[in-house]
């Protein structure tokens, strides 16, 4: 499913942890032969580590984090180059922010799922930093991306193939 916008094309994968970010954002990468970066490797030691003990992250905390992800962006379409991004974007100031570090182009992938089916995942996953009790917190951050220009908002209640098969065409209908 390549085509000739994709190499400029910038997306962000978001939601909550366990959503699915990382396993849609890399499928969804290769299917529209675009870069993957997992946005939690960008994150400070300092906040890997906050999270780890199960201490919720601040604004503060996140701008650093936020800018590095933005330049990233930037950097890939200056290269004329696409990229698909993992970052759980949770509030509107934050995806504003990613929105100016990418002039405006970047399409985001919101991820929607019940507290009850991301607890279970959370609950599956092996060697995240993340613990599930920060679900609840992430919950509480969360500002619903409905209504926000380029968001395809895609339910997680599905295998992932059938996540990704409808986040692209979601994409394509906005695009």
């Amino acid at each position: 499913m390549h085509d000739t916008q994709s190499t400029s094309l910038a997306i962000i994968v978001m939601g909550v942890s366990g959503s699915g970010k990382s396993s849609i954002g890399e499928k969804a990468a290769a299917r529209l032969g675009l870069r993957y970066v997992e946005g939690d490797a960008l994150h400070p030691a300092a906040n890997v580590e906050k999270m780890s003990k199960g201490i919720p992250l601040t604004d503060e905390d996140r701008w650093p984090w936020l800018d590095v992800i933005g330049q990233e962006i930037a950097t890939s379409l200056a290269k004329g180059e696409g990229i698909a991004v993992s970052c759980s974007a949770l509030k509107l100031v934050y995806r504003e922010r990613l929105r100016a570090a990418a002039g405006g182009h970047l399409y985001f992938i919101y991820l929607d799922g019940s507290k009850e089916l991301l607890t279970r995942r959370m609950g599956e996953r092996k060697g995240h930093f993340m613990p599930s009790s920060l679900l609840e917190s992430q919950l509480r951050t969360l500002e619903v991306p409905t209504g926000e220009p380029g968001v395809v908002t895609v339910s997680i209640d599905d295998t992932i193939d059938g996540i990704v098969e409808a986040a692209l065409k979601g994409l394509a209908a906005i695009r």
